[in-house]
């Protein structure tokens, strides 16, 4: 099994503008469930973009809150 070279992966993906904006929607809709009380922290529960497309920006897709379990069940698998 090879290694992850974690700070290679943060400069070629999770570190680009375009991911860095994805993440800021993520958080913030995380955010915004909580102030309705949708969620808590530790409670097991994730926020979900229904349809959400697989590029650009996440603003105004849809969210609902489903399990853990559920919504990494349905993430589809990487390599």
């Amino acid at each position: 099994m090879v290694k992850r070279n974690y700070p290679k992966e943060y400069r070629d993906y999770s570190g680009t503008p375009e991911q860095i904006q994805r993440r800021a929607e993520r958080n913030k809709a995380r955010r915004e469930a909580m102030a309705d009380g949708k969620v808590k922290k530790g409670d097991g529960k994730e926020v979900d973009h229904v349809n959400a497309p697989r590029t650009g920006s996440l603003d105004g897709v849809p969210t609902r809150v489903i399990s853990k379990t559920a919504n990494r069940k349905r993430q589809p698998k990487r390599t």
